[in-house]
């Protein structure tokens, strides 16, 4: 039976309550038509409401209904039998075998509950056909894609790809460790896509690997494959408008973040367990706290960034995603030059200016969070958060405009809308408006770094929890420019942030920030660890 034909087979026919199969029927066709107006109006109102599936759990009719406005319709598909099983007065279990056109098998088993002579699901869990890949998470994936080897064993081996026999070599500190690259790093054998199906169809294939991949293999880390980012990195929301939007891990009717999105969706979701990322204006920090991980940007420069695809070379920055304090940690030693830097944890410092900018929830999220570590909070003032964001933009533009301007110009129409329209303002900077930028820049450079000093500036990563995948262009632009006057701070700073995964706002994880000191990252990392462990 196609779902817009129906004639399933029933266990007991006579098990259908009067009704419910016409309502069941007309769920069936809806899914085929994609009718969203008839399935809200199958689900049940309120927030008691119910639906599952291998992405989390959904609470609640209006985020059922978001969810579903964003998804698309379903894979044709037939329903091959029905079982039906009453669990008490007016309420039913019915469980539906579905077979997919394109192959594979699925259920989908729903409570269904009359109230007032209508039937409506209450509950419902679907179970959809196995996915070898999930394109809006991965590019390309392997068991593993990439395996690690020791420095020792490479260089014995002459090997250049890192996927010799492992042997007998001693562990090494991320040993088994599954990392997702973010598709602007050169992995040996492999092209950088950037997002883009064009660029990734004409690149060419990277002879070796970047330095920040090679550092993680010689750790024995395994690379699990290449993670999707938004185009060339040029955007916050992880939304891709060729191979869609990785799933938020931690709350599925949200967003997931961007531009390190890929990476940091198959870390939540347990596919990998190190994401290799990048940070811009904020391209790791904001899906971090997004999805409740831990991440870290890393000073400026201190990790390099050879091999790996720019967008403006002025505050790119090497970082990574984890589940875990202990995992970045282990990926920092491996990766950056140890630094003597030390911060002075005896304070917080925190601004009131940011503490504005974060919506109120937040804002008193952050407030509970800061009182129960019991340490003094000093405040500190910064230079205007609109400078700031300001400054950081106009010199990004032009520099991403440097980088991949002709390629844009030379590809009409190869970006997706939101991505295109943020070069052609890029391309609009003008020589003045850059030269003013530029002379600002390390003046303001100068300003945040001693307003930091040798202490930890403490701030919710982002204004508030992920806006839901519904959002719309507008909603999340407007997102985007206040979450860039909280990052933009660390990125005009060139300083080492780490985002760790310690309040939850209206259900939702929300990061706090902690930046500190240019070459303290391994400080202020392990004080978020230990803020982390109080809290």
């Amino acid at each position: 039976m196609a779902a817009d034909a129906v004639g399933p087979v029933v266990v007991d026919a006579t098990a259908w309550p009067d009704g419910l199969e016409r309502a069941w029927t007309a769920y069936e066709a809806a899914l085929a038509r994609d009718d969203t107006a008839v399935l809200d109006d199958l689900f049940e109102p309120g927030p008691d409401t119910l639906r599952g599936d291998d992405a989390g759990l959904l609470r609640g009719h209006d985020a059922i209904s978001a969810f579903r406005s964003a998804r698309g319709g379903v894979a044709p598909r037939t329903i091959t039998s029905v079982e039906v099983r009453p669990l008490a007065e007016d309420v039913v279990l019915v469980v539906g075998v579905s077979a997919f056109d394109g192959g594979g098998n699925g259920l989908q088993t729903q409570v269904w509950r009359r109230t007032a002579g209508r039937w409506r699901i209450s509950a419902a869990h679907v179970t959809g056909r196995p996915r070898a890949l999930d394109r809006s998470v991965w590019r390309v994936v392997g068991d593993p894609l990439v395996r690690g080897a020791s420095a020792d064993r490479d260089r014995a081996d002459g090997g250049a790809d890192g996927s010799g026999d492992r042997g007998g070599a001693a562990p090494r500190p991320l040993t088994g460790v599954r990392v997702a690259v973010k598709d602007l790093f050169a992995v040996a054998g492999h092209v950088v896509g950037a997002g883009n199906p064009t660029r990734e169809r004409s690149a060419p294939t990277c002879a070796e690997h970047a330095p920040a991949v090679r550092a993680l293999l010689d750790a024995r880390a395994d690379i699990a494959g290449i993670a999707r980012t938004d185009e060339f990195a040029y955007a916050l929301a992880g939304r891709n408008a060729h191979f869609g939007s990785p799933p938020n891990g931690a709350d599925p009717a949200r967003i997931g973040g961007g531009s390190t999105s890929g990476s940091a969706s198959a870390v939540a979701l347990g596919q990998a367990d190190l994401g290799l990322g990048t940070d811009t204006a904020g391209s790791l920090r904001v899906p971090s706290s997004y999805q409740g991980l831990w991440g870290i940007r890393t000073t400026h420069g201190a990790v390099s960034r050879d091999g790996l695809l720019p967008l403006a070379q002025s505050f790119d920055t090497v970082g990574w995603v984890a589940r875990s304090a202990g995992v970045l940690a282990d990926a920092l030693d491996v990766s950056a030059p140890a630094s003597d830097t030390a911060v002075d944890d005896g304070s917080l410092l925190v601004s009131d200016a940011l503490l504005d900018a974060a919506d109120p929830a937040t804002a008193r999220a952050f407030a509970a969070w800061a009182d129960g570590t019991r340490r003094p909070l000093r405040p500190v003032a910064l230079p205007d958060l609109d400078d700031l964001a300001e400054t950081l933009r106009i010199v990004q533009a032009a520099e991403a405009w440097r980088n991949h301007g002709r390629w844009v110009t030379e590809h009409p129409g190869a970006l997706g809308t939101d991505v295109a329209e943020r070069f052609a303002a890029a391309a609009a900077v003008t020589a003045d408006e850059e030269a003013a930028a530029r002379a600002r820049l390390p003046e303001l450079r100068d300003r945040v770094r001693e307003a930091v000093g040798p202490g930890v500036l403490c701030l919710p990563t982002v204004p508030g929890p992920a806006p839901l995948r519904t959002a719309t262009g507008p909603d999340v632009l407007a997102t985007r420019r206040a979450t860039l006057r909280m990052t933009a701070v660390a990125g005009i700073g060139g300083l080492p942030a780490v985002s760790a995964p310690l309040l939850r706002v209206d259900g939702a994880p929300v990061g706090v920030c902690l930046v500190g000191a240019a070459g303290s990252d391994r400080a202020v990392l392990a004080l978020a660890a230990t803020l982390a462990g109080a809290a």
